[in-house]
């Protein structure tokens, strides 16, 4: 059954997270994501910015409570579908990119699709759509190495978003960019926001938070101390 377009993207209900011998990582945590938000979720080292980020993804279960993504209670998912989920539903971003140097443009781009088990003719032409679209189409046979951190930053959005997720995590996109390359990403991302993506990204840049989001919310000792939509961009 498809979501209602009415239902929020993200549901949270009552999460909590706690390891071994520390505190909560989260705390009874409620939160709702309405689809083509752009959610900035910022906070000092150690307030669960991660562990949300972790559970939003499937590579985490809450304690306590229940995650809801798309419809999917992803805090039941068995690990085979939690990875079917990650394929299918989520793309993600990282700060130091995680491209393979060994392969092209291209082929990094094409992986998603091949582990989804997409006809290659039908992912060739995605990447090539999504390559223009993002600004690297010239790299495509170029190995990332060769490329800029704004250049590897706009690829690994592209690799994220060939499977069309509809939520998509970035976490500190710009955190290992010098400031023009952290600019181009911020309005990458504001862009593709505006098209309608759903994107919640975790950063310390409150700049960055300022230019891309829609709504901002503040994490500390696992609880959501702030949360605010953002000035008109």
């Amino acid at each position: 059954m498809t979501p209602s377009e009415a239902e929020p993207l993200i549901d949270l209900s009552e999460v909590g997270r706690t390891y071994e011998d520390g505190p909560a990582a989260l705390a009874g945590l409620d939160l709702r994501v309405a689809r083509g938000e752009a959610l900035a979720v910022l906070g000092p080292s150690g307030s669960g910015k991660s562990t949300l980020l972790n559970l939003l993804a499937g590579l985490d279960r809450p304690s306590t409570g229940r995650v809801t993504v798309d419809g999917l209670r992803v805090d039941r998912l068995s690990e085979t579908a939690s990875a079917r989920y990650r394929r299918s539903r989520v793309g993600m971003v990282f700060q130091f990119f995680h491209l393979l140097d060994d392969l092209t443009v291209l082929d990094n781009v094409l992986l998603p699709a091949q582990l989804a088990g997409t006809p290659r003719h039908r992912a060739a032409a995605r990447a090539a759509e999504l390559l223009d679209r993002l600004g690297v189409a010239r790299h495509a046979r170029v190995h990332p190495g060769r490329l800029s951190g704004g250049e590897r930053q706009r690829v690994a959005v592209t690799r994220a978003l060939m499977n069309r997720p509809p939520l998509l995590l970035a976490d500190e996109p710009t955190g290992a960019l010098d400031t023009a390359s952290g600019a181009e990403v911020r309005d990458l991302l504001r862009g593709l926001n505006a098209d309608g993506q759903t994107i919640v990204l975790v950063t310390h840049d409150l700049a960055l938070a300022e230019a891309c989001a829609t709504r901002t919310i503040e994490l500390v000792d696992g609880r959501v101390t702030r949360d605010v939509p953002a000035a008109t961009r």
